[in-house]
């Protein structure tokens, strides 16, 4: 995730959750927050659900929606995904969660490469964006939300899981996780803070997608130049771009 924001041409910081939590760093000297992917508190407790407490109950939760206030960005990867969703900032800040980050439909661990239909939005992350080719890694990615379709309504939905051709699937393996209305990702009302569980940080150069050797072959038989980076960067650069002119 670092890699990726500075790659975008920010200046990053690494800092540990509990040097936030204990006060000892303030969200305020920042611009840009990324939450990664990972296992907090190894899931035991349930996905983000021990993470979102702690922020709770140490009340950096009203640091968080200060952050948003003041017009930074948030972006939440997989784990940093249902962490937002677990603290209410996604879909909208609210006291009690709106949704839910469940257990995939499969009932295992899926890691796969999936395509994604990125949904014309106010998401300053996804602006420009078509479609989108990254990996997920998780156990409990199926997202569910009661009135799910006010997300639609609402133009919160960022991203859907689809089919090769760009078809919206709620079949695996394209959906990897059942997710309802085969949602990817989402962001809240202001279009700065963006959820999803496909990684872009594990995409960020040409080289790391799966059929990159097949794809270089072909470029080089058709005169076409060799790509050096992958379709995960742009979401950095896009949040980038956007916190230098604002």
């Amino acid at each position: 995730m670092a890699k990726g924001a500075a790659l975008a041409g920010a200046d990053v910081v690494i800092a540990h959750a509990k040097a936030w939590l204990l006060g000892e760093i303030h969200l305020s000297d920042f611009h840009l927050l990324l939450f990664p992917g990972g296992f907090s508190f190894g899931d035991e407790l349930g996905a983000g659900k021990a993470f979102a407490n702690r922020i709770a109950f140490s009340k950096r939760s009203e640091d968080l929606a200060q952050f948003i206030e003041n017009g930074r960005c948030i972006l939440g990867v997989c784990n940093g995904f249902q962490l937002l969703v677990k603290l209410g900032i996604l879909p909208g800040m609210k006291k009690i969660p709106e949704a839910a980050l469940i257990r995939n439909r499969t009932g295992r661990f899926e890691s796969r490469w999936v395509h994604q239909k990125v949904v014309p939005s106010r998401c300053v992350f996804t602006n420009g964006l078509t479609d989108l080719y990254l990996p997920v890694r998780h156990g409990e990615g199926n997202f569910v939300m009661p009135e799910v379709e006010k997300l639609l309504a609402d133009g919160l939905i960022a991203m859907h899981y689809t089919t090769p051709s760009g078809i919206p699937s709620q079949e695996f393996p394209h959906n990897p996780n059942g997710s309802q209305l085969a949602i990817s990702g989402i962001s809240d009302p202001t279009g700065r803070v963006l959820g999803m569980m496909p990684h872009p940080e594990a995409a960020l150069f040409f080289t790391q997608l799966p059929d990159w050797i097949r794809q270089k072959e072909e470029k080089k038989r058709t005169g076409q130049p060799i790509p050096t980076y992958g379709p995960g960067l742009s979401l950095f650069k896009n949040a980038i771009d956007y916190l230098r002119q604002t």
